[in-house]
């Protein structure tokens, strides 16, 4: 799929994701996965189908905007991460692996993301104009920031530049 990537005005999208919704990928990817026999794709993909069905059924509606179905997708991606670093204190490399490949079958689905120098100069930016002067000011300047780079860039990473440019 990352085969497919052309550049519009500057953002990143997959021809595939033109055409159909994120929803949508994600069941013919899992069709193709099936049909392919690949057992550990295919686990990575129906968690995510059944988060969104489960988002689906909430309010009645039966459906998910792509907003909320990339931020399931981000959330899925953030817990592998999470347990993948776990898994790693504690020596666990095999499940560790598992979740690795889980991450990278379902970073596909999201935006790309921002590098650190793009982050950095967002975090500048906005410093400058709230007027932010030190450490006490983080949160004050953490709820724009995070405006502004939802779904763009890790939290983490959004953190340790308002922690560096305030410091």
């Amino acid at each position: 799929m990352k085969s497919l990537l052309n550049n519009f005005g500057g953002t990143f999208f997959s021809y595939k994701n033109i055409i159909m919704g994120l929803s949508e990928t994600i069941n013919a990817d899992i069709k193709k996965a099936m049909l392919a026999r690949e057992k550990a794709k295919l686990e990575a993909l129906r968690a995510v189908k059944a988060a969104i069905m489960l988002e689906a059924t909430k309010d009645g509606s039966g459906e998910v905007s792509e907003e909320t179905a990339v931020a399931i997708v981000q959330k899925l991606v953030k817990q592998r991460k999470d347990a993948s670093t776990i898994f790693k204190e504690q020596d666990r490399a095999d499940l560790a692996a598992d979740e690795d490949f889980q991450i990278e079958v379902l970073s596909i689905y999201l935006p790309e993301q921002m590098g650190e120098d793009e982050v950095r100069k967002v975090v500048q930016d906005t410093i400058a104009q709230l007027g932010a002067a030190g450490p006490q000011d983080m949160g004050k300047v953490m709820g724009p920031v995070m405006g502004k780079l939802k779904g763009k860039a890790d939290g983490k990473l959004i953190s340790a530049m308002v922690k560096e440019c305030l410091g």
